[in-house]
């Protein structure tokens, strides 16, 4: 079986079947702004993309399908992290930023509320929500290397989880107890991670 069966949305890069894939993501993240996930259907992508509904059938399969890669191609975007000079600030910043791109970006907020949702029943879906915060993760721990290179922390500090736990309380907020998430909550979360970690608590080597 080719890989493409097995991972809708997969192709060779390049060529009219990447333009094809870029078009129908667009408007999957177009849809999901004006409808949201419940509006979400084959048909109206397709339209919106200006293909035929039968290609997007054969590659994505069905509406979670199409949710899954988009997220995918979230995740390969570039995101600027704080390097403000201190730890504590990196991270408020950092925290900030979460929280104001969820506040902002309705669209986004529905794309991660839509795959953890599926991701409960759907293997895939799981396994592009995990990869996708791992690589956040593991790319915004570059704020701890900085902390390091300044003398801030120990070069033993685990990095991922120290981010992770910097994160938690804004996704918990967001995702389970379902409250609002704003710039307080982030200084909390913030303030809080930053203790922790001159304590000692994400010492990887301890």
């Amino acid at each position: 079986m080719s890989e493409s069966a097995n991972n809708p949305g997969a192709q060779r890069p390049g060529g009219r079947t990447a333009r094809n894939r870029e078009a129908v993501l667009d408007a999957v993240f177009a849809e999901l702004g004006e409808t949201g996930y419940a509006g979400l259907t084959m048909e109206n992508v397709a339209r919106r993309a200006g293909v035929h509904v039968t290609t997007v059938y054969r590659r994505w399969r069905t509406v979670e399908g199409l949710v899954v890669d988009l997220l995918t191609r979230l995740g390969t975007t570039e995101l600027p992290f704080p390097d403000a000079g201190s730890l504590a600030d990196d991270l408020r910043d950092f925290a900030r930023s979460i929280v104001t791109l969820y506040v902002e970006n309705a669209t986004i907020r529905a794309l991660i509320e839509t795959v953890v949702a599926a991701a409960t029943k759907n293997p895939r879906a799981s396994d592009a929500l995990h990869a996708f915060f791992a690589d956040r993760n593991r790319r915004a721990a570059v704020i701890v290397e900085h902390a390091v290179g300044r003398g801030e922390l120990p070069s033993t500090t685990d990095g991922v989880e120290l981010i992770a736990a910097l994160a938690a309380p804004i996704y918990y907020r967001m995702l389970v107890s379902r409250r609002p998430i704003d710039i307080p909550l982030a200084d909390r979360a913030a303030n809080a991670t930053y203790i922790a970690a001159l304590s000692g608590a994400f010492d990887g080597g301890a």
